[in-house]
């Protein structure tokens, strides 16, 4: 679905608040009632909301959303990582890029790059850089995921065993307060974990609703990367679990006061 302006500004209320009510919103934009509540449904049936009585609330929950849903949430944050993490990455690199719409923010910042080999389970990555002249692009074979474009599945991760990359660039569905990277299918933590033994630095990019969601499946530690790029992170435990790892903290959307002279 297309989000107009307004609705992306009722997603953000709900993320920031956790839930929004009719009323309130109605109020805010100086609109009727009926048409918040239309936004409302409109957002929930693209799984953007989860609607309750007199309004509705973010979705938190174990829940995975649909991939065009998740695509919409945090996306000038998403985009700011994925500027943040290609900048890290030099011409004539070797790299992993795997599921996830963060990645795929990354793969598109990448497009300028010359000389890069990249190594991806992700159809969506792959079709943005395979018109590139200076990017080679390497596909994983396996299950085609439906929903996503994903490859995943035991080929896959036998296949992602042939390398050794200088980066991997990794998502996660969710990150526990304990420093646990979790996410919901089985099959694409399996590519995920080889993806990690077989890069010489990780680099994982998360948009900071990560630290509101769980999923039930665990990928890694956080001290297992190298580096992890969000939009903000007001999670002291994580912030003194990356300072006790030795993990590169960057926030990709945290700015410099200017220094007054």
């Amino acid at each position: 679905m297309h989000v107009t302006d307004r609705q992306a500004k009722i997603i953000d209320q709900a993320r920031s608040s956790g839930r929004v009510l009719v009323e309130d919103l109605a109020a805010l934009f100086s609109v009727t009632p009926q048409t918040i509540r239309k936004d409302l449904n409109d957002l929930c049936e693209a799984q953007l909301l989860t609607r309750v009585h007199g309004g509705a609330t973010f979705p938190r929950g174990t829940e995975n959303m649909l991939y065009d849903a998740r695509r919409q949430i945090a996306a000038a944050e998403k985009q700011a990582i994925g500027a943040a993490a290609a900048a890290m990455i030099p011409d004539s690199a070797s790299l992993f890029v795997n599921i996830g719409t963060t990645t795929e923010a990354v793969g598109e910042a990448l497009i300028n790059h010359r000389n890069l080999m990249v190594i991806t389970n992700n159809l969506n990555v792959a079709n943005r850089l395979r018109t590139q002249d200076d990017i080679e692009v390497v596909i994983a074979g396996g299950v085609v995921r439906q929903s996503d474009g994903g490859i995943v599945g035991e080929a896959a991760v036998d296949f992602i065993r042939q390398f050794k990359v200088d980066y991997a660039v990794i998502g996660t569905s969710a990150i526990d307060h304990d420093g646990a990277l979790l996410d919901y299918d089985f099959r694409e933590v399996k590519v995920a974990q080889a993806i990690i033994a077989n890069a010489r630095h990780v680099i994982l990019v998360a948009d900071s609703t990560k630290f509101e969601r769980t999923a039930p499946v665990r990928i890694a530690q956080i001290s297992q990367v190298h580096t992890f790029i969000t939009d903000q992170c007001d999670s002291q435990p994580i912030k003194m679990l990356c300072e006790q790892s030795g993990v590169r903290l960057v926030e990709a959307m945290i700015r410099e006061e200017p220094v007054a002279v």
